[in-house]
């Protein structure tokens, strides 16, 4: 099973990762999603998110742009980040991630 952390504001992919409303993180098993549920972060600071997602069990992050403090605290504890992802609906998302269509780019974050 893979667990798959995705940032949101509302319905859609928060374009930026630390200023999230809540995160859907979706359990992922034969190319199935079998359990989706919603978390609200704690309160952001600096290395807090990745500390707090390898807690629960993440093993991705979809993602429009993470700070690279952040990405290599990801890295450090076994998460792979999807960067540059364009603006979607979370369920678009996973499902182009079950496709192996999850179109990726530049990291939209520049600090």
């Amino acid at each position: 099973m893979k667990r798959i952390a995705i940032p949101l504001k509302g319905e859609k992919l928060s374009s930026h990762f630390g200023h999230c409303e809540q995160f859907l993180i979706a359990d992922v098993e034969n190319n199935n999603v079998i359990a989706e549920t919603r978390h609200t972060p704690p309160a952001h600071a600096p290395g807090v998110y990745p500390r707090w997602l390898s807690e629960n069990g993440v093993h991705e992050v979809i993602a429009c742009g993470i700070g690279k403090r952040a990405i290599a605290l990801f890295e450090q504890n076994n998460i792979h980040v999807h960067l540059g992802v364009p603006d979607s609906s979370y369920r678009e998302l996973i499902q182009n991630y079950l496709k192996d269509n999850l179109v990726t780019g530049e990291n939209a974050c520049d600090h």
